[in-house]
């Protein structure tokens, strides 16, 4: 089931909706082609903000395991590549970025995050880098990121044992700047400040 996603204009800011079949929103190689080149494409507009969301149970469970499972290193390698590709591109957009995020926020869809300048999440997201469980570690920047804001410390403590984490306690470190009943709601409120 092929991850896709839908680019809305509200007002002068791009909404990014990731959409799948089953809800999860997984990050194939082929979505996660098409999403940096329509940040790209955002990024040459006069946009007053990029705005990545999924839907109320899932920002994004990350990258498709079954798709990962099937490479070989010169494709892992690849994909990671394109990866690292998508997060630059939201982190070096020319506007400000937000992620609205509601439900399970994991793995490559926690590294979209990281890449966004504001996080905004509902009260009953879930967020993790569950890798470490299944013997991966993410090849998309999460490493560096997460660091960054949070501490080497924490950053260590959530990939190595896989932790998830509330809305709640990823307020209180940092992860995110704040909680909303409506994510995407409150980001554009923000964005038109």
């Amino acid at each position: 089931m092929e991850t896709t996603f839908v680019v809305e204009e509200v007002g002068s800011c791009s909404l990014v909706w990731l959409q799948s079949k089953d809800g999860t929103n997984r990050l194939h190689k082929a979505c996660v082609e098409k999403l940096t080149d329509a940040v790209r494409q955002a990024a040459r507009k006069t946009c007053a903000a990029l705005i990545m969301t999924g839907n109320d149970r899932f920002f994004s469970m990350g990258a498709d395991l079954a798709e990962i499972s099937a490479l070989n290193a010169v494709e892992a390698y690849e994909f990671s590549r394109i990866g690292q590709e998508l997060m630059s591109a939201i982190d070096e957009f020319p506007a400000p970025t937000y992620a609205a995020i509601s439900g399970f926020c994991m793995g490559g869809g926690l590294d979209i995050v990281l890449a966004c300048r504001y996080r905004i999440a509902s009260p009953h997201s879930i967020f993790g880098h569950r890798g470490a469980a299944l013997g991966l570690m993410t090849g998309w920047g999460g490493t560096q990121r997460l660091p960054r804001l949070i501490g080497k410390g924490r950053a260590l403590g959530m990939f190595v044992t896989a932790a998830k984490i509330t809305a709640q306690e990823a307020l209180r470190i940092g992860l995110i700047d704040a909680i909303a009943d409506h994510p995407v709601g409150e980001s554009l409120k923000r964005a038109a400040r």
